[in-house]
This record gives structure tokens, sequence and C-alpha cells, in this order.
């Protein structure tokens, strides 16, 4: 593995740079005024559409999606890319149209959908015209294992009608929000990895009822557009809405999550080098008890501390991108599992620091780092919490031994 940016990369990092500096962090309080004074929370302020205008014009657009669909890059070539706008995550991945859940449908659908579906759902996606929902956790089950999953997919002659309840549906409270993706069990008899279906579901279809958002940590999640708790009674689509095939359900879910992992820890880690920076800033700014904060000790161990780990962290993504790109997301399972356990609580650990040398100011809505620290803490239970990777992990190392 070469450790170098090749040029592809770095043309797209410059220009990527350029975009922040010039129009992502000055857009940073626009948003914050936007989103207070809005008349619904949940309708995409003014300031992002103008920003998807400006990043579409500059070509940073549909950075993530590897193939004819997106922007050709492998996933090497887009880590970098990611992390930096990791630094702003809730603006600079919906202004280039590199924002979950839409990146994981797009994928799935590029990959799994028929030609009609993705017509019909992948190319407005990719336009960034509507946005979408992935619909797969549920409140009455424990949603790590997949398999529990209680929403029924019943084929009724032409059509297949949907019962169920989800919540945490990231993107659905987004009134541009148009297609939920939805997976339920067509057949519970089944061996227990093929009794689940995934169908898509069009927002306004009868029946789907959206009952209410879910904030994490009092957030709302601006990057998702709104975590949601959505009822499914008795809802009709066409059996053409199917993805795949009855009972490929599961195994599209792990080819989707495997790329969505290592699109977060990506941007984990823009977002811990922004905290290393405005920590080092607060540091040589402050005094406190005669010199500057930078001068004591405990503060220089936090800084140093934060840059070992970032660099560790940074390594092994790149690794698991490469070997993505060069044996497969299969062959890339065991590093794609060590990154999502390592990178948020990684990072959760510097944005800790970053808060704590803040003071009162870390926790207020004056500086991102609170806001950072709820994106990241989250992801320890997003797509998998860490002990179900752990457990993972564990097992396919001891098999060697058994």
């Amino acid at each position: 593995m070469d450790f170098a940016y090749d040029a592809t990369t770095e043309r797209y990092r410059e220009k990527l740079l350029e975009f922040m500096d010039e129009h992502v962090y000055p857009a940073e309080p626009v948003l914050a005024e936007q989103t207070r004074t809005a008349a619904d929370p949940w309708a995409p302020p003014p300031i992002i559409e103008e920003l998807k205008t400006e990043a579409r014009e500059r070509g940073l657009w549909n950075l993530f999606l590897p193939g004819e669909h997106g922007a050709g890059l492998t996933n090497l070539q887009y880590a970098p890319l990611a992390e930096i706008t990791g630094r702003s995550p809730h603006l600079a991945p919906i202004a280039t149209n590199c924002a979950a859940p839409d990146t994981g449908n797009m994928e799935l659908l590029a990959q799994f959908g028929s030609p009609q579906q993705r017509r019909q759902w992948l190319r407005p996606l990719l336009d960034g015209e509507i946005r979408s929902a992935f619909a797969m956790t549920e409140p009455d089950v424990a949603s790590s294992d997949a398999r529990n999953i209680g929403t029924r997919i019943e084929r009724d002659g032409d059509e297949y009608v949907i019962t169920g309840h989800k919540w945490f549906i990231s993107g659905a409270m987004n009134p541009r929000c148009r297609i939920f993706i939805v997976m339920g069990k067509t057949d519970p008899d089944a061996e227990p990895h093929r009794q689940q279906s995934m169908v898509l579901v069009p927002r306004d279809t009868p029946g789907v009822h959206v009952k209410r958002a879910m904030t994490v940590f009092g957030y709302g999640d601006e990057e998702s557009s709104g975590h949601a708790e959505i009822v499914f009674d008795r809802v009709r689509v066409p059996v053409d809405n199917i993805i795949g095939g009855e009972g490929d359900g599961f195994a599209i879910a792990q080819a989707r999550l495997g790329p969505g992992r290592i699109h977060h820890c990506m941007r984990a880690i823009g977002m811990a080098e922004r905290a290393i920076e405005l920590m080092c800033r607060r540091a040589v700014a402050r005094v406190a008890f005669g010199k500057p904060l930078a001068e004591q000790g405990v503060v220089q161990d936090w800084i140093a501390e934060s840059r070992v780990r970032v660099e560790q962290l940074r390594q092994l993504v790149l690794k698991t991108a490469w070997l993505m790109d060069t044996v497969g997301n299969k062959g890339a399972h065991t590093e794609i599992q060590a990154i999502k356990i390592a990178t948020p609580r990684t990072v959760e650990w510097i944005l800790d620091k970053a808060i704590q040398l803040h003071g009162a100011g870390g926790v207020s809505q004056d500086f991102p780092l609170a806001s950072l620290w709820a994106a990241v803490r989250t992801l320890r239970l997003a797509d998998g919490p860490d002990e179900v990777h752990k457990r993972s992990l564990a097992r396919r190392e001891l098999k060697r031994y058994r």
C-alpha cells in the first residue's frame, strides 16, 4: 500500500479544501440561525441548497460512489475527502451529496436495484432532488441482531403488505424524503439469514405513519435531517418493489453496512482533526494561573495523545479502504469491524478533552464540540454497537485456534 495520495486524490483534496474555507465554514453560523428561526425544523435550510449548487458546479458531487453512477473514486481515494467533509459534518456531506443515509441507499440501489428501481429512485437521489431513509431498527426487539426484526412483509397477489414498527429511521423527518427502504420478514420459517427481505415504500403510501422525531442527546441531527419513529399499518406496495428477491434482505443489509461503516469512520477522523485544531487554538489563546493553557502539562498531554491516536486511526482506516478496493468488502471484514470499534470511542476521547479545555464554552452552542461529541458517541450504536462487533471479531480470531 502506497501512503502517498495519487494525483486524482490531491486534485479533489485541493478543490474540497478550498470549498470548505470559502463556503462551508462561513455557512456554519448561517445554518445555526436558519435552523433556529425555521417554521419547519426538518425542512432543509436555504443555505444547504446554496452549498449544493456551489459544490456541484465545482465537481464535488457523489464523491463516495464508485463506478458509473458516481465520481468513480476508489475507497482509498475517497477516504481523505470524507475526512475533510467530517470537519463540518452537518454541512459538508449534504452539500456534496455524500450524506447518510442516502449514500448507503444509493449504493444499495446501484448494486441490487432493478433497472426500473434505479430509474425511479436512484437517479433523483444521485441528482440530489430527493432524500431517502433506511428502515431497519425497531423499538420492540434488539435490532443489533437483524434476525430479530418483527416487521412482516406478506405477499397478497401482486402486492406486498407491510406491517411493523420502526424507530431511529434516519432522514425520515425531512419533507424531501420520498422513499423508504424497509427491511422485514417475508418467511419467518426460513433459515435465520433467509427470512428477511427489503422493499421500497414511497413515503406517501397509505398506511405509512411518521409518528414523531427522535432526538440524539437532544440534537435533531442535521446531516440525516432527523430520525423518526414510523408505523407501517398494512401498507401495500407492488411486488416489483422488492429489492433483489425474497430472502435476500440480510445479505443486502450486510453489503450496505460495510461501506457505511467506513464512511462514518472517515468522517469521524475529520471531527477529531477539527477538535485538535480548536484545542490548540484555545490553548495558545487562553491564560489561567499566570500562563497560557498551552504551557500546562496536562493540556500538552491531551494534545500529544490526540495526535498519536488520530494518526493511528487514520492508518487503520486507510488500510481498510485499500483492502476493500483490492480484496473486496468481505475480505476486509475484520478491518471494517476493527475501525468501527476503534474510531468512535477514540474520537469521543479526543472531543471530550477538547470540551474540557473549552470549559463551559465546550458544552455550549458557541462551539461545534458538543454536537460533534453527540454525533460520534451515537456512532458507538449506529450500524451495530461496539459489543456486537467485538463479539464477531473475537469469534473470528478464536476460530483459528479451535
